[in-house]
């Protein structure tokens, strides 16, 4: 996060005493990333918050990823995987794709997740459709559709939908931030960023939670499974919820993607345009409803291009996306356009879009560096056939 906020109580100096009504000294916890060098808060609980009653593992869902191989664009279709009624937001979530810096996964869920905690790195979690609340140890955050909720890495929290939701969660082995193009030295968003901090909504001020014996599910990293990837259970003998105030630069945060001022040209603008966020090895992009090349000649959907050096994964949401006119991609499509493959619009897309003012489409695209595998997901909801929408006749 790039400004301070300070929220419930906290003490006039940082690392002193601070205690609560009854006079019970408070124990102040930094969370900070980059080994005291970077983004911190500090927080103020009514009980250790090392403290571990027990452990055991946790079986995580199927992790395992098989190379996109041989190389071949492809069409996922979210609508094609089977979410049963009492599924929740963490346990529940299915692998599309991922490789070792980031995993995208996709979940339909009605029940509250448990407690959990990703100690690998920061999640980014797209709400394509329902709302609820993110229950956090800094606060609750209400979200509904086109909310990105961002949640820093090992911040104990929960998943609590108000029905079923749609979620297309982003899980970085890294800290997920806006692009440092947009940001001044000192961490101020700056006058040409599509957003600026009067869009992003913090946490609500944090409430204490009694209660014994509670377990928070923690992924993390472990040598010799699938990925590198772990679960444990933490059985923990008071509730994490118990802090009373924090401040700092680091805490969960949504921003609507509706809030995002899109940025247009007389012919057409680059991908780059329209990124959000940006983790290691990879960014977060949405195309949202807007005016589109205004040069006489101009041709809006885009050129056909190669991706030399990364692979772009595309989540469509909402609205008609113009270049993918006559694939079958539709709501809750997802492709991949794998580097080393050229791309662009489908055939007669090029042609039809000349003289097109306005855009209304909604996706979320993912640009990684390094190439994506298929998960378990992906492989059962991919369509086998989109390598083909190109060719007269399909592939052979």
């Amino acid at each position: 996060m790039m400004f301070y906020r300070a929220v419930g109580e906290i003490p006039p100096k940082r690392h002193t005493q601070h205690r609560g009504p009854d006079g019970e000294l408070l124990f102040e916890e930094l969370m900070g990333e980059e080994g005291f060098s970077s983004d911190s808060s500090l927080l103020y609980h009514r009980s250790i918050p090392s403290a571990v009653a027990a452990s055991r593992v946790w079986e995580l869902p199927e992790q395992s990823l098989v190379p996109n191989h041989p190389l071949l664009p492809r069409h996922l279709s979210t609508r094609a995987l089977s979410f049963g009624a009492g599924t929740d937001a963490v346990t529940g979530r299915r692998l599309l794709l991922g490789n070792a810096d980031v995993r995208i996964s996709y979940v339909v869920a009605d029940a509250t997740s448990p407690l959990y905690r990703n100690g690998i790195g920061d999640e980014c979690l797209f709400v394509e459709s329902g709302s609820g609340v993110v229950e956090t140890v800094f606060g609750d955050l209400v979200f509904g559709p086109g909310d990105y909720v961002v949640v820093p890495r090992a911040t104990t929290h929960r998943i609590v939908p108000s029905g079923p939701v749609r979620i297309y969660a982003i899980e970085g082995n890294s800290h997920i931030t806006p692009p440092k193009r947009y940001l001044s030295k000192f961490g101020q968003l700056l006058e040409h960023a599509p957003y600026c901090e009067r869009d992003l909504r913090g946490p609500s001020a944090p409430r204490v939670v009694e209660e014994q014996d509670v377990e928070v599910l923690i992924k993390h990293r472990v040598n010799g499974l699938p990925g590198g990837i772990g679960g444990t259970v933490h059985t923990l003998p008071h509730h994490p919820f118990d802090v009373v105030g924090w401040d700092g630069c680091l805490y969960p945060f949504a921003f609507n993607v509706a809030d995002f001022m899109p940025i247009t040209g007389k012919v057409h603008q680059p991908p780059p345009v329209h990124q959000v966020f940006e983790g290691f090895n990879f960014v977060i992009c949405n195309f949202v409803p807007r005016k589109v090349d205004y040069h006489p000649l101009s041709i809006p959907v885009p050129y056909y291009h190669s991706n030399v050096d990364s692979d772009e994964v595309m989540f469509y949401v909402a609205g008609d996306y113009e270049a993918r006119k006559g694939s079958g991609i539709a709501e809750g499509s997802i492709t991949l356009h794998p580097g080393g493959h050229p791309h662009g619009p489908q055939p007669g897309a090029y042609e039809r879009s000349i003289g097109v003012d306005h855009f209304d489409e909604l996706a979320v695209m993912v640009d990684t560096f390094r190439p994506l595998d298929l998960g378990e997901a992906g492989r059962e909801a991919d369509d086998g056939v989109y390598a083909g929408s190109w060719s007269p006749g399909g592939a052979r």
